[in-house]
């Protein structure tokens, strides 16, 4: 079974929040968006454009023909360039500069008929659109098609939003390009192999970095780990109303101790190639 690869900008067009942990009355953001956001959003999209909203349904064959990678904030970051071609710093790389630059927050409380309900007062932490010097920022990832997959998922993907806060106008984004690769590296220099039942991205000790959650199992990295939710949906349960399995997972910007091989999971996550 084959894949074709695209690589896909979105230009922010709001701020953006990825549910990730509360510290004190912060919510904060993951400094990314995972594949899993990036499925539930086009499995939606995809639902209602059909007019079917059986997302369950779609939901499965999204993820059976589609695999998407973590998608990263960045700037255009050369001059004559009018779209995205490389991550200009990974979180992990310095967080603090990482923070100063795409990070951003806003206040916000809870009404009840209008009053501000007591002791709802809290800040919601965001991937901003603009960076600090007023740059625009754009997601960058990248989403693998099996040939002779025939959903209309670019159509679609025009129309997505992504991550909490909606209702407030977050989330929004436009395409600036999806263009299919025939260069099989992703993110300036990860080699990907596309002919198996599931790609494989090849992660050397030179660029080291893993760019999603991978499953513990069977591999040692040098890294932080945590447990991964995600939403699901089931057929009595509304869209995105269930919680799925916890998998414990080496975080995004966890280190290979060695080259290793990682198939891209329908959920999103790498496992370790036996």
């Amino acid at each position: 079974m084959a894949w074709s690869l695209y690589r896909v900008s979105l230009r922010l067009l709001s701020p953006v929040h990825i549910g990730w942990k509360k510290t004190d009355n912060l919510q904060q953001t993951r400094p990314y968006v995972p594949a899993k956001t990036m499925w539930g959003a086009l499995t939606a999209r995809l639902a209602r454009d059909s007019g079917s909203f059986n997302y369950e349904e779609v939901g499965n064959e999204v993820a059976e023909n589609l695999r998407f990678s973590y998608f990263y904030p960045t700037i255009i970051n050369n001059e004559i360039g009018k779209v995205p071609t490389k991550i200009d710093i990974f979180p992990w790389e310095n967080i603090d500069d990482f923070s100063w630059k795409y990070l951003n927050s806003s206040q916000n409380t809870a009404l009840n008929q209008k009053t501000a309900e007591e002791g709802s007062l809290h800040e919601t932490e965001n991937i901003s659109h603009k960076t600090r010097n007023g740059d625009s920022v754009y997601l960058l990832g990248y989403i693998f098609e099996k040939e002779g997959f025939d959903l209309k998922w670019k159509e679609s993907l025009k129309k997505i939003q992504i991550g909490g806060e909606r209702g407030y106008g977050w989330g929004n984004m436009e395409i600036i390009e999806i263009s299919k690769l025939l260069e099989k590296i992703i993110f300036d220099g990860y080699a990907v192999n596309l002919s198996g039942d599931h790609p494989i991205i090849n992660v050397i000790k030179e660029n080291k970095y893993v760019l999603a959650h991978v499953i513990t199992k069977n591999l040692n990295l040098n890294g932080l780990v945590e447990p991964f939710v995600g939403r699901e949906t089931s057929k009595n349960k509304y869209f995105g109303g269930k919680y799925s399995n916890a998998e414990i997972c080496w975080m995004p910007g966890s280190t290979v101790i060695k080259n290793e091989e990682f198939e891209i999971l329908p959920t999103g996550l790498w496992r370790i190639c036996i």
